[in-house]
């Protein structure tokens, strides 16, 4: 009997945290660092504005590069007109 209420308690507990998690989402910037020479070194794509970009790779070694996967979040939606 007392295993089945500490059975019973865990699964519970682990229920009531999958409901107060929330989903990871996926970041997106505008601009990525590519560290090292060439195209085959890490890739960083973390950064708001090119400057950020160029600063942090300053003195390490590589080059900054649009995002072509960015999508700007959504606007306002106007009013549509006939």
């Amino acid at each position: 009997m007392k295993q089945l209420i500490v059975v019973f308690t865990m699964a519970a507990g682990i229920a009531g945290a999958m409901g107060l998690a929330t989903p990871a989402r996926a970041q997106n910037y505008p601009w990525c660092a590519q560290y090292g020479r060439g195209t085959g070194g890490p890739m960083n794509c973390g950064f708001s504005t090119y400057r950020q970009c160029m600063e942090d790779v300053s003195g390490i070694g590589g080059f900054c590069l649009q995002n072509n996967t960015y999508r700007p979040p959504a606007g306002p939606h106007g009013r549509r007109r006939p």
